[in-house]
């Protein structure tokens, strides 16, 4: 078979079969530099290594931002800036807490973020809902170098969800959209 110009398509006709080969216009573009060549996720990994030294000080400001923030909403109660300051302070955590190593942080302020947003009036959360979230993250971040606590913090995040679903489905009854979200298992990784 005559090699095919790289502009046209490649026919290759078998008994039971056709392999269609498509021109690859970019397969110049790539340069590899000698025998080893440039990965990137290997970089990523190990730039993430590198930090990961600045891990727990990172989760501590984390952490310290939502105690602050859980202050504010103690002193002034809940309005709007102080439900924004601590749905972000824990938001954030949630997103980070599992790049940091911190998962089980993750899911006990996903499930405080449930509660802020789900909550039809946060004045009327019992404080020590929110109080045993708050105290609950700031534990597992400070106890996390501890090996032999992990199992201890699963099922503590484990049973604050459970806590929060339940009361979000009791005063959501009557509020379907909101209990379909409450309802549904959560995305974030809990181990």
């Amino acid at each position: 078979m005559a090699k095919a110009k790289k502009t046209e398509l490649q026919v290759q006709t078998f008994a039971t079969h056709q392999v269609i080969t498509q021109p690859n216009p970019l397969r110049g573009a790539l340069r590899i530099g000698g025998d080893e060549h440039d990965d990137p996720i290997a970089r990523a990994e190990q730039a993430l290594a590198e930090l990961s030294s600045e891990f727990r000080d990172w989760m501590a400001i984390e952490c310290q931002r939502l105690a602050d923030a859980y202050v504010n909403v103690q002193q002034h109660g809940f309005t709007k800036t102080t439900r924004e300051e601590l749905f972000r302070a824990s938001h954030d955590i949630k997103g980070e807490a599992a790049t940091f190593g911190y998962p089980t942080a993750a899911a006990a302020a996903d499930s405080l973020c449930r509660i802020i947003e789900h909550a039809p009036d946060l004045t009327k959360v019992p404080t020590e809902l929110i109080d045993n979230h708050v105290k609950a993250i700031q534990a597992i971040v400070r106890e996390h170098a501890r090996i032999d606590k992990f199992g201890v913090q699963q099922e503590l995040s484990r049973r604050l969800r459970a806590v929060a679903d339940e009361y979000l489905a009791a005063v959501n009854h009557d509020r379907p959209e909101h209990l379909e979200a409450i309802l549904a298992p959560s995305i974030v990784p809990a181990d």
